[in-house]
C-alpha cells in the first residue's frame, strides 16, 4: 500500500567517564531508525540497547500511514504478548517500555531483534514491527582466570609458541572483535594466530633461552582490548614456571572438532570424543582435557572427561533456545605444555514443540447484518520448531459461517463466509485447529466465541393472518373480546411488540369506535354494549409494531361476530292494538272481521301477522288462542297465525265474538305480545252495522263514566280546602 521507505540516522555512541565534578557517565546515542516496507504491512526500526523506558523508537502512526485526527477511532494498539515496546494512544509514536539488554535477549546471535503486531480498529488490520536492537559496547573482555599458569622447560628453544587463553567478549559486531598486548619482557614476546573460525589466538613467543638457575619464573599481563569506542578492556596475568625438560607439548589430532546431535538428547550422552596425543613419556607425556574460557551456561550443558576427552550432556539441549555452541578445549600434558581447540556442536531440531496460538483480537459480538468477509478475529499462530516443524496450517472445526484466512507473519483472519443470522443462532462456537508439518505432526487447538447481535430484520408475524371472535349482544362496556398475539424473533427492544388499531369497520354503526386494543397485550376490549339487532359484525385491522429503529410492523384483520340475545318481544303488525290494549296507543276503532253464520268448520276468519326482531331460535314465533267469547269456535294455527273456524257457527253463537291470541318467542326466557280480534257473526255487512254501533256506543260508555268520577273528586276536593280555610280563620279570630 505504500511505496518503499528508508530512513537511516547514524548513530554516533559516545561514553564519558566520571570527572572530578561526580558527573554521571551518559551514553549520548542518536535514535537509528529504519522504516523499510519491504513486504506489505511491515515497519521496521532500529534502535541501540539499553535505552531507558519512555525513549521513542519511531512515529509509528505516521509510519503506518494513519493521521493524529484517525488514531481515537482507530484504536492503535500493540498485540497484548508485547511488552518491550508502548504505543501512544494520543501520538501513536513508539516508545521503550523496559530496559533492552541485546545480550540477554539474543545472546551471541550476530542479529538481534524483537517482532510483533499492532492492531487497528475500524476497519480491523493487522501489521508487522520489527525493532532491530543494535549492539553497544557495555560489556568488558573477560578471561576465566585470574591467572594463567605455564610451565616451560629450560631447554626449549627460542622461537617455540605457548597458546594462552582467549578472552571473552558478550557484545556482537566490531564490540567483540579483540586485539591482545602484553607487558615488555626481553624474554617473551606476544603473536596472534588467526583460527578457522576467523577468532585470534593470542600466543606467547619464547625469544630467548631460558636458564632455569638465573630465573625460574616469570609474571607477565595480558591484556584483551575490545573494538568499540571507547574501547573496553580486560586483563589476566600470565605466571611461567621455568622447569626441568619437557620438550613435546600435546598436539590435538584438530584444530576444530564439529557434532551435530538432536534436541531433547537425554542428559550423560556421549556428543563427541577429542584427542590430544604428547610425544613425552610418563608424566610430561600424560594429557589432561579442561574447557577454555566458556560461558557458565555451556558448562551447565556440556561436561569435559579429563582423562578421555569425552564431551558429555550434563543439561537438555533445545534448539529453539540455541541451534549452535561453539566453544575452547585445552589439553595440557604433566609437564605444563598446553595445546587447544575448538568444539562446534550444532543442535538439529526435532518436533518437540506443538503451535502456539494467540489469540490477537476477537470482535464480539457482531451484528447478524455484517457483510461476508467481516474480519471478527485475529489469529497468531507461531511453531518455535525450524523447517517443515515450524511450517504450520490452520482450520476451523466446527459448524460456523466463518472461515479462516492466512495473513503474513505468521497471523491468520477469521473472517464471516456467509450470512450471520441471529435468530437461527445467536452464538458461532468453533475450534481453530494448528497443525505443523512434523512428523509425527503436532497440533493445538483454541476455541472461539463469536456473540451474533441483534438488529431489527425481523417483522411481528401473528399467530393467526385472521382472528375470529363471537360476543353476545348486551355485552358490559369493557368487556374482553378477543387476545391477539403476534411474536417477534428478534431480541430486546426489536423484539418488544406493541399493538393498536390500524382501520377497518369498527366505527361503522356509530362514532365512536366500538372495540379499543391493550398495547401491551394484545387484548381487545367492547367499548359500549353492542346491539345485534344494529350491528352483526364488523371487522378492525390490529397493526403490531416492534420497538426497533426504524421500526418494523405487520398487520391481521379481527372479524367479530354479534351473537343475538332474546331482548325484543314480538311485535303485532295485525290486527293493530285497539284503545286501551297497549300504553300509548292511539283511540282508532278496533279490527273486526265479518264472518257469515253458514260458515264452515275451516273458515279463514283472519291472520294474526306478528314479527321479532331477533334472529334464529329467538325470532321463531308460534300463536295461542288464550281467551275467546266462544273457546270452541275458533282456533288459531300454531305457525302460521291463521284463526279459523274450529267448527260450523250456529244459531246459539253470539253475534259478537272476542278473540285473544298471544305470540311467543322461542327465546330463553320467551318473550310474547298479545292480539285482539273482533268478530261478527252476521251473513253480510249491513247486518253487522248494528252490532258494530252498540260495540262503539259501548266502547265510549267507560270514558264518560270516567269522566264523571273525575268531576266529584275535584269538587269534593274543593270543598274540603274551603272549610280547612275557614275553620283556620275562626281559630285565629277566637284567640284574639
Amino acid at each position: 500500500e505504500r511505496g518503499e521507505r528508508w530512513q537511516k540516522t547514524m548513530a554516533v555512541r559516545r561514553r564519558q567517564r566520571l570527572g572530578p565534578g561526580g558527573g554521571r557517565a551518559l551514553l549520548a546515542a542518536v535514535l537509528l531508525c529504519l522504516c523499510c516496507r519491504a513486504a506489505a504491512e511491515r515497519v521496521r526500526y532500529s534502535i541501540p540497547e539499553e535505552l531507558g523506558r519512555g525513549s521513542l523508537v519511531g512515529p509509528l502512526a505516521r509510519d503506518l500511514g494513519l493521521s493524529a485526527d484517525e488514531l481515537p477511532a482507530r484504536k492503535l494498539r500493540l498485540s497484548e504478548e508485547e511488552q518491550d515496546f508502548t504505543v501512544n494512544e494520543e501520538n501513536g509514536n513508539l516508545y521503550v517500555n523496559e530496559r533492552l539488554d541485546r545480550e540477554e535477549m539474543c545472546g551471541a546471535s550476530p542479529t538481534c531483534s524483537v517482532s510483533f503486531e499492532v492492531l487497528v480498529q475500524n476497519p480491523l488490520n493487522v501489521f508487522h514491527v520489527q525493532v532491530a536492537i543494535v549492539d553497544v559496547n557495555d560489556n568488558s573482555p573477560i578471561f576465566s582466570k585470574d591467572a594463567l599458569d605455564l610451565e616451560i622447560d629450560e631447554w626449549t628453544l627460542p622461537g617455540a609458541r605457548f597458546p594462552l587463553e582467549m578472552a571473552r567478549d558478550e557484545d556482537a559486531g566490531s564490540n567483540s572483535l579483540l586485539t591482545y598486548q602484553l607487558t615488555n619482557n626481553p624474554s617473551f614476546t606476544l603473536a596472534m594466530k588467526e583460527n578457522p573460525g576467523g577468532k585470534k589466538q593470542p600466543e606467547l613467543v619464547l625469544e630467548r633461552a631460558l636458564d632455569r638457575e638465573k630465573q625460574s619464573s616469570f609474571e607477565l599481563v595480558l591484556m584483551a582490548v575490545d573494538g568499540g569506542d571507547p574501547a573496553r578492556s580486560g586483563t589476566v596475568q600470565v605466571r611461567i614456571n621455568v622447569t626441568d625438560a619437557n620438550d613435546n607439548p600435546p598436539v590435538f589430532s584438530k584444530r576444530i572438532y564439529d557434532a551435530r546431535v538432536p534436541e531433547n538428547l537425554p542428559v550423560g550422552s556421549l556428543v563427541l570424543r577429542v584427542l590430544a596425543t604428547d610425544a613425552d613419556a610418563g608424566s610430561n607425556g600424560r594429557v589432561s582435557y579442561t574447557f577454555s574460557n566458556v560461558p557458565e551456561g555451556i558448562r551447565a550443558l556440556f561436561a569435559v572427561d579429563s582423562e578421555n576427552g569425552e564431551i558429555r550432556t550434563t543439561g537438555p539441549l533445545d534448539y529453539e533456545g540455541q541451534s549452535t555452541y561453539i566453544f575452547g578445549l585445552g589439553a595440557r600434558d604433566g609437564g605444563g605444555l598446553t595445546d587447544h581447540c575448538e568444539v562446534q556442536i550444532d543442535i538439529t531440531d526435532e518436533n518437540d514443540n506443538a503451535p502456539e496460538i494467540s489469540i490477537l483480537s476477537l470482535s464480539s459480538p457482531v451484528t447478524e447484518d455484517a457483510p461476508t468477509g467481516t474480519v471478527v478475529a485475529l489469529l497468531k499462530v507461531r511453531d518455535r520448531d525450524s523447517g517443515e516443524n515450524g511450517q504450520v496450517s490452520c482450520e476451523l472445526s466446527g459448524e460456523a459461517p466463518l472461515s479462516i484466512v492466512a495473513s503474513s507473519g505468521g497471523s491468520y483472519k477469521v473472517v464471516t463466509a456467509s450470512a450471520l443470522d441471529r435468530e437461527q443462532a445467536s452464538e458461532h462456537r468453533v475450534t481453530v485447529v494448528a497443525r505443523d508439518r512434523g512428523r509425527p505432526a503436532l497440533w493445538s487447538s483454541t476455541e472461539l466465541v463469536l456473540e451474533v447481535s441483534d438488529v431489527n430484520d425481523n417483522a411481528p408475524v401473528f399467530e393467526e393472518a385472521a382472528y375470529s371472535a363471537y360476543v353476545a349482544e348486551n355485552n358490559a362496556a369493557g368487556a374482553l373480546v378477543l387476545r391477539v398475539q403476534a411474536r417477534d424473533a428478534d431480541a430486546g427492544a426489536n423484539g418488544r411488540v406493541s399493538y393498536w388499531l390500524a382501520g377497518g369497520s369498527a366505527g361503522a354503526a356509530g362514532a365512536a369506535p366500538l372495540v379499543s386494543v391493550e398495547a401491551r397485550s394484545g387484548a381487545l376490549y367492547a367499548q359500549r354494549s353492542l346491539d345485534y339487532e344494529q350491528c352483526r359484525e364488523f371487522a378492525v385491522e390490529v397493526r403490531a409494531q416492534d420497538g426497533g429503529s426504524p421500526a418494523r410492523s405487520s398487520t391481521a384483520t379481527v372479524r367479530v361476530f354479534v351473537l343475538d340475545r332474546n331482548d325484543n318481544a314480538p311485535r303485532v303488525l295485525w290486527p293493530a292494538a285497539g284503545p286501551g290494549e297497549a300504553p300509548g296507543a292511539a283511540s282508532a276503532p278496533a279490527p273486526f272481521e265479518v264472518v257469515p253464520r253458514s260458515a264452515e268448520a275451516g273458515y279463514l276468519v283472519a291472520k294474526v301477522v306478528a314479527v321479532d326482531a331477533d334472529a334464529g331460535r329467538n325470532a321463531w314465533l308460534s300463536y295461542e288462542l288464550v281467551q275467546a267469547t266462544e273457546p270452541a269456535l275458533f282456533r288459531v294455527g300454531l305457525h302460521s297465525g291463521e284463526v279459523r273456524t274450529a267448527r260450523a257457527v250456529s244459531e246459539r253463537d253470539a253475534a259478537k265474538q272476542r278473540l285473544v291470541a298471544v305470540v311467543k318467542d322461542h327465546g330463553q326466557p320467551a318473550l310474547s305480545a298479545t292480539a285482539t280480534l273482533h268478530v261478527v257473526l252476521a251473513e253480510s255487512l249491513q247486518e253487522a252495522l248494528p252490532e258494530l254501533s252498540e260495540r262503539a256506543a259501548g266502547a265510549d260508555a267507560p270514558a264518560a263514566e270516567l269522566q264523571f268520577y273525575l268531576v266529584l273528586a275535584l269538587a269534593l276536593l274543593s270543598a274540603l280546602f274551603l272549610l280547612s280555610v275557614a275553620l283556620a280563620v275562626l281559630a285565629r279570630l277566637r284567640r284574639a
